[in-house]
């Protein structure tokens, strides 16, 4: 028996206070469309959407969109009287084409594009291989541990690579910048595989890292359920395309036959890329940034976005995202953790990086977030004749220099900030205190490990960041180096109808390790997109 037909729209900008229930907010919406001479009678309706307006600190509120369902079509007058927008929930086509595959489709990297992508494929039918380098989430976790703990760095498994990729050790973001329709697909699926309700309705979704794991683990047990294959500690090394349309991808676990390959490799995979290079793949530099964590106490962000309404239950931590376009360089905030800490996030023997991370109650005392520069393709020297090997250097010249100061043993270097903007250096944290590795850092002088330029450009940001928030600037505040893992720092270039890589036609980059992504939710639309296009051109297993 069919099910029956539902029509689904969308009410937006109902404004309520935030004492308001979603019941309360759903009767907000009823009353509108009443106003506007609909009956809702008929009708059914679920809170949406939900974000907070705290433009007016005296009086902080929701701002909701709810989700008007029906049995029947509303006309386009009548939905355009009162507000209403049509929503369609999109989902990966299920288009399969005729051209054979004479092995499984391989993906490397089980961060959100390659766990989606294979999903998606594992789901249809092609029971695709799945490798990392890294450990699996259980592992890995102990691999990270110990390297907090006693500064021993697994190489192959870390923040950076194993299964969930970076996005696994950060706060589990969800915002996206982009708007593409399957967006709505990946929240669901992330919530379809443990990860809390309300990340369907919040504006500013979060899962949080301690839940994520579970998520990821719980992804990767459903694709071997369907006929997948999952290898951890399995690096890619080399790859071989040969006439019959088969690759044999060199691992350093042996060799895997493959009918396609799709490279999911995470922004931090930098001798891949080198790899890719020397094979004559199309690669172009790409804008990145670079900078340095910064830490508040969490209850000084409540107070300044939230005024007397900081600490309300129904609001959770503030969070912000600031930005400045106005100096001579862009510099602006990026991957906000409220509650959260600093993380060791390097992936090289000899260089120091740090990331942010937050459970999903976001408890901690603190609040950090990447205080970043943006840099040019022009700001890159070229090594070996490319751009993009100097786009890396880059990188790696500034995590060098953060390991020198911090005493050459990953622990981290600090500052206050009141030192940081003055020139002086040598003052204790006091108020804040540094939370990367249990407070294994040393006072340094972070100009040094950036071009004056960059040094500049953080000082003037957070000149310019305490303007927009009351309290940015405090001479308190901490600063721990080197944040340089922002994005890629380079693109893959690949056929925009095709998503095939230049010149290689069964090859599939994707994700934010290719340059078309920047963050988790953003990475996974971009998998999707990449085993959706692999699907219509192969009809599967010959």
């Amino acid at each position: 028996m069919n099910e029956p037909t539902v029509f689904r729209y969308l009410l937006s900008g109902i404004s309520v206070p935030i004492s308001e229930s979603a019941d309360e907010i759903c009767n907000e919406a009823k009353i509108r469309m009443k106003r506007k001479g609909l009956n809702s009678r008929s009708l059914h309706f679920r809170l949406y959407k939900r974000s907070v307006d705290a433009r007016r600190r005296n009086d902080i509120r929701f701002v909701c969109t709810v989700l008007v369902e029906s049995e029947t079509a509303i006309s386009r007058e009548t939905a355009m009287r009162v507000g209403l927008r049509e929503l369609v929930a999109a989902e990966p086509g299920k288009e399969h084409g005729s051209e054979p595959m004479g092995a499984p489709p391989l993906v490397v990297g089980m961060g959100p594009a390659g766990l989606f992508a294979a999903l998606l494929l594992a789901e249809n039918g092609y029971r695709p291989i799945l490798i990392d380098r890294g450990d699996a989430v259980a592992d890995r976790v102990r691999a990270v541990e110990r390297f907090r703990k006693d500064g021993f760095l697994d190489t192959e498994s870390n923040i950076q690579f194993g299964a969930g990729g970076a996005g696994t050790f950060s706060d589990g973001k969800l915002v996206t910048r982009i708007h593409d329709s399957y967006c709505g697909y990946v929240l669901r699926q992330l919530h379809r595989f443990g990860a809390p309700e309300e990340i369907l309705t919040l504006a500013k979704p979060h899962i949080g890292t301690d839940v994520l794991r579970n998520v990821v683990a719980a992804v990767l047990s459903e694709i071997e359920r369907l006929g997948g294959k999952v290898v951890y500690r399995c690096r890619m090394d080399d790859f071989c395309e040969f006439p019959d349309g088969t690759i044999a991808v060199s691992t350093n676990r042996g060799e895997i036959r493959c009918g396609a390959l799709l490279m999911a490799l995470g922004h931090s995979a930098r001798d891949t890329y080198r790899m890719l290079l020397g094979k004559q793949f199309a690669i172009e530099p790409k804008p990145m940034s670079v900078g340095v964590r910064a830490e508040h106490l969490q209850s000084d962000i409540d107070r300044a976005l939230y005024g007397s309404f900081a600490g309300h239950p129904a609001l959770g931590h503030a969070e912000y995202a600031l930005s400045d376009t106005k100096g001579a360089r862009g510099v602006y905030t990026f991957c906000m953790c409220p509650g959260g800490e600093v993380v060791a996030a390097a992936s090289e023997e000899g260089g120091l990086v740090v990331n942010g991370m937050s459970d999903h109650a976001r408890d901690g005392k603190n609040a950090n977030a990447a205080v970043a520069v943006s840099l040019s393709c022009a700001d890159y020297e070229t090594v070996d004749g490319s751009r993009v090997l100097g786009a890396i250097a880059l990188q790696r010249k500034i995590e060098e220099a953060a390991f020198r100061i911090g005493g050459s043993d990953y622990s981290a270097p600090v500052m206050t900030l009141g030192d940081f903007m003055n020139g002086t250096h040598g003052t204790e944290p006091s108020r804040v205190k540094p939370t990367y590795r249990g407070g294994k850092v040393r006072l340094a002088d972070l100009s040094s490990v950036f071009s004056e330029e960059i040094t500049a450009s953080l000082r003037y940001a957070f000149t310019s960041f305490g303007k927009q928030i009351e309290g940015y600037d405090a001479p308190d505040a901490v600063l721990t180096a080197a944040e340089t893992r922002t994005s890629a720092p380079l693109r893959i270039l690949r056929k925009p109808d095709t998503m095939t890589a230049l010149g290689h036609d069964r090859v599939y980059p994707c994700g934010e390790g290719a340059g078309y992504a920047g963050g988790i939710t953003s990475a996974a639309v971009d998998g999707l997109r990449a085993a959706e296009a692999l699907m219509i051109r192969f009809g599967g297993l010959s």
